[in-house]
């Protein structure tokens, strides 16, 4: 039985999100609390990695933490970006958030259905005299970097922002029936936060590939992953998996 689920997120701001109707359909209690904190990287260390942003035509997002320190670099760094810069992002609510920093048009703005990044390249391909920038996480893999080149596409990546630790307080309670992660950092933060962490009973859920494979990895349970065809997001899933669960 799913009486309590921990989300590894801030909690939604919006009284409309999906984890409350879960909550009232369910009687399940969520709690939301980060596993990782984002912040930017300074614009001395960005430099350090000799990168110019303004020789791409094209920017990919693979979140909204990198919109919002692209962003915010830009700014420190008095980068004044191009109106003709064209963005590339893994999922259409990535792409609606750039409108927080640039006028939204949808000539600029490409994006993927999945979430999956190789589901974003096959835009790119038709676009494939672009120059290609990606901000990343200091916590990243070589699959972004891997995909590109496979298709002969020009990019550069580089670091923007980086995860640390978000420690949960001695005396709190983790009395929780599952745990949903996002990112791979996060599963790094509660064996950090939690190095005798026995899963028992608990479910774990995953959102992305590479934050199931590091789940795998750390030598635990995976018992929901997103997104599937069925399930393209973690709320769809984690509704169903309840749902089954509980009725069992």
């Amino acid at each position: 039985m799913i009486k309590k689920v921990l989300v590894s997120q801030p909690k939604p701001t919006s009284e409309k999100s999906p984890y409350f109707d879960i909550a009232e359909r369910y009687g399940v209690e969520i709690v939301f609390h980060p596993f990782i904190k984002v912040e930017g990287l300074s614009s001395k260390e960005f430099r350090a990695q000799k990168v110019s942003i303004l020789e791409h035509t094209a920017i990919v997002f693979t979140s909204r933490h990198a919109i919002d320190h692209f962003f915010m670099l830009c700014k420190e760094m008095r980068v004044v970006i191009p109106e003709d810069m064209k963005y590339f992002c893994v999922t259409e609510q990535i792409a609606l958030y750039i409108q927080k920093y640039v006028q939204y048009r949808k000539r600029k703005v490409f994006y993927g259905s999945t979430g999956r990044f190789s589901d974003l390249l096959p835009v790119m391909v038709k676009h494939k005299t672009e120059n290609y920038f990606v901000p990343l996480s200091d916590v990243h893999t070589d699959e972004i970097k891997r995909l590109l080149d496979e298709k002969k596409l020009r990019h550069t990546e580089a670091v923007m922002y980086r995860t640390v630790a978000n420690n949960f307080s001695e005396d709190e309670a983790f009395d929780y029936d599952m745990i949903v992660f996002f990112s791979p950092s996060g599963v790094q933060s509660l064996l950090t936060n939690f190095p005798d962490f026995k899963q028992g009973d608990i479910a774990i859920a995953t959102f992305g590939p590479t934050t199931a494979k590091s789940v795998v990895d750390a030598g635990l349970r995976l018992d929901l992953e997103a997104p599937t065809p069925q399930y393209p997001s973690i709320t769809s899933a984690l509704d169903d998996y309840i749902k089954k669960h509980n009725k069992a």
